[in-house]
């Protein structure tokens, strides 16, 4: 395996655990603010490392804006210093409520979260101006995902007309997440983000010439970084998550990315079945299982190793090479998808130089903290 990733003694980390490397975790930071430009164009989603530390080594650099997808997380980065949050998601039910709560609770803090639809605008309108409180609201845009978010055209330009005129809210901009663009060639990706761009950069220009503020554009994911980030406009603020962590997912995808892997799965031997297989404790409650079985994660040590049974508990490799194994020796594992993997851990072990130097708590892998 490679040297940066040595640990001069693991006996002590549990397992199966996740081990962060702090100075792999810093440098990718750095390569995400180089390929910004600025750290003010960067607003970063924490969903990835759910980690108050992390976000404080992204404060520390100047990247004082950032995106969640929670209010646990919300809650974290406000915790954590973080002077913007934009919670991308749409408020409904108790949520509407918790919203009020989380301006009442941090009033230094500039709360935005986005809509798509006239009714929830409505309800949200009306409990923040019962409340006395305001609440930047992004119209979030479908460029193409159809998860979330409105077309770009008339029915887009009327709902952020209404959000301009609803009492207790203010426009904020509009939110652009391409998440079904992840084409391998980075040549279509950035053709792709030209259609998006396209699309948002027109409804932008419609809503100024209508006499309304357009303040940003939150646009884009780890696979699109680069390529929004090189598009020059003041307003866009990229919203890369993945690439702080990073994993085998994007890294064998988009190789252009100036991003390695820092957060390792720790595991042990805990069985030899047969004389061809290993079987370790890292089960699917571990490491996300929503890469396909077999395809959840990448062991340096054992690059063609064949995973032939993943449970809860146990994951079973298939090798030649599994005389050389026995019950109790340690084997570091990549995940394909980390995002959610470090939210199946409630804390990680941090290693600096090669030693262990102490825990981060996975603070909002919590669906609630006090809010």
């Amino acid at each position: 395996m490679d040297s940066i990733y040595d640990v001069e003694d693991a006996s002590g980390i549990l397992s199966p655990g996740i081990v962060l490397f702090r100075e792999i975790v810093e440098r990718n930071v750095d390569a995400m603010i180089e390929l910004a430009g600025d750290p003010g164009r960067l607003r970063p989603h924490c969903k990835t490392h759910k980690m108050a530390e992390v976000t404080r080594l992204e404060v520390a650099r100047g990247i004082t804006k950032h995106k969640a997808a929670t209010f646990a997380e919300a809650e974290m980065l406000a915790e954590a210093g973080a002077e913007s949050v934009f919670l991308a998601y749409n408020l409904v039910g108790p949520n509407v409520g918790r919203g009020v709560e989380f301006r009442r609770r941090f009033p230094h803090v500039h709360f935005a979260v986005t809509a798509d639809h006239p009714e929830p605008v409505a309800a949200l309108g009306a409990v923040m101006s019962s409340a006395g409180q305001m609440i930047d609201v992004l119209l979030d845009v479908d460029v193409g995902q159809n998860r979330t978010g409105t077309p770009a055209g008339d029915a887009a330009a009327d709902l952020y007309a209404l959000i301009d005129r609803t009492d207790g809210l203010a426009v904020g901009g509009l939110h652009v997440y391409d998440g079904h663009n992840h084409q391998e060639s980075l040549a279509e990706r950035q053709e792709a983000v030209d259609g998006c761009w396209s699309q948002a950069s027109r409804l932008r220009d419609r809503l100024v010439a209508d006499g309304f503020v357009v303040p940003r554009i939150v646009a884009g994911g780890t696979p699109t970084f680069a390529v929004w980030a090189a598009v020059d406009d003041p307003a866009i603020e990229c919203s890369p998550g993945t690439c702080v962590l990073h994993d085998v997912g994007y890294g064998g995808h988009f190789p252009e990315q100036p991003f390695t892997p820092a957060a390792l799965l720790l595991t042990r031997v805990v069985s030899r079945p047969t004389a061809d297989r290993v079987t370790l404790d890292l089960g699917n409650k571990a490491v996300a299982s929503d890469p396909p079985a077999g395809q959840r994660v990448h062991f340096p040590d054992l690059p063609d190793a064949e995973a032939v049974v993943h449970n809860e508990e146990h994951l079973v490799l298939k090798t030649p090479r599994a005389g050389e194994f026995q019950p109790g020796d340690v084997l570091f594992g990549i995940p394909t998808h980390v995002c959610p993997t470090s939210a199946l851990h409630e804390s990680a072990t941090v290693v600096e130089a090669g030693l262990v130097v102490g825990t981060w708590e996975v603070t909002a892998r919590k669906r609630r903290l006090t809010i």
